[in-house]
C-alpha cells in the first residue's frame, strides 16, 4: 500500500512542496511516480519521514539529518532512541500539566499553593553541579538569576536563537569546510556574541575569555549531551576546531 504526496503532506502537517524538496536533496525519495506525475510513498518511506520530522524538531538542518540517517540504517533501533527522548519530554510535560492543574485547583479553593508542587516539571538547574564545579558557584548564581528574571517570551526567543545557531553549525559541518575559513569563523563569532550576553560567563560583560571559549568548544566535542546539538560528534568537533581558531586569532589565546 502507498499514499499520494498530498495524503502524506496532510497527515504529516506539512506541504507537498516540502516533501518534493526532501526528494530533491536526497532525503526522501518517492516509492514510485504515477502516470499522472504524482509521487507516492510506501510504509518504508513513511518511517523515514517520521525520523526526518523528529530530527527537524531537534533543530538539525537537512545536511545533518542526511548524515544521521546515513549512519543509522537500522530504523527500529534509531526510532527507539528517538522514543526515549520523546518519553522523557512527555514526562516533563506531564509534570508541568499536573503542576498547573494543581495551582488552578488550589487557587479556586481559595488556598495557598505549595511552591514545590507549583514548580514541579520546571527545573532548569540540571547542569548546576557541573557549572559550579567548572566555573564556580557565582557563575551559576549569576546565570540562574538572569534566566529566572526573563519573561516566557524572552526565554522562548533565547531558545530559538540557540536552536538556530546550533542548526547553522550542523549545516556547516555537513559540508566539511575548513574550521579556519570565513564561514566557520563567522559562526564562531556568532557563538562568541551569543555567550557574551550571559551573566556568569567567565569574562562577562566584556565577552568570554579565550580560555573559556576554547575550553567550551572542547566540552561540546567531548560530551555527547552537547555534541547532539551540533549533529553529533563530528559536527561538535568542527565547532570545537572553529572556536579554537577564533580564540587564537581574535582573543589571543
Amino acid at each position: 500500500m502507498d499514499w499520494s504526496i498530498h495524503d502524506i503532506a496532510r497527515m504529516a502537517g506539512t506541504t507537498s512542496r516540502t516533501l518534493r524538496h526532501y526528494g530533491d536533496v536526497g532525503l526522501l525519495q518517492p516509492t514510485r511516480v504515477g502516470a499522472n506525475g504524482y509521487r507516492y510513498y510506501d510504509a518504508g518511506a513513511l518511517v523515514r519521514l517520521q525520523r526526518i520530522l523528529l530530527l527537524r524538531q531537534l533543530g538539525l538542518g537537512l545536511p545533518a539529518i542526511a548524515d544521521v540517517l546515513a549512519g543509522h540504517r537500522d530504523d527500529a533501533a534509531a526510532l527507539a532512541v528517538h522514543l526515549d527522548g520523546l518519553r522523557a519530554e512527555r514526562r516533563r510535560l506531564d509534570d508541568q500539566i499536573a503542576s498547573v492543574r494543581y495551582t488552578i485547583a488550589t487557587i479556586e479553593k481559595g488556598e495557598h499553593p505549595m511552591a514545590d508542587s507549583m514548580l514541579n516539571g520546571f527545573d532548569h538547574t540540571a547542569y548546576r553541579e557541573e557549572v559550579e564545579s567548572r566555573w564556580g558557584a557565582d557563575a551559576y548564581t549569576a546565570g540562574d538569576d538572569w534566566w529566572s528574571a526573563k519573561t516566557a517570551d524572552e526565554k522562548a526567543a533565547f531558545q530559538r536563537e540557540q536552536a538556530a545557531l546550533a542548526a547553522d553549525w550542523a549545516d556547516a559541518a555537513a559540508g566539511a569546510p575548513d574550521p579556519s575559513g570565513d564561514a566557520a569563523q563567522a559562526l564562531a563569532r556568532r557563538q562568541y556574541e551569543w555567550l557574551a550576553g550571559i551573566p556568569g560567563t567567565p569574562g562577562y560583560p566584556d565577552g568570554p575569555t579565550p580560555e573559556y571559549f576554547a575550553g567550551l568548544g572542547e566540552l561540546y566535542a567531548a560530551d555527547e549531551r552537547y555534541a547532539a546539538n551540533y549533529g553529533g560528534r563530528a559536527g561538535a568537533e568542527f565547532v570545537r576546531d572553529a572556536m579554537a581558531v577564533f580564540a587564537s586569532r581574535q582573543l589571543g589565546a
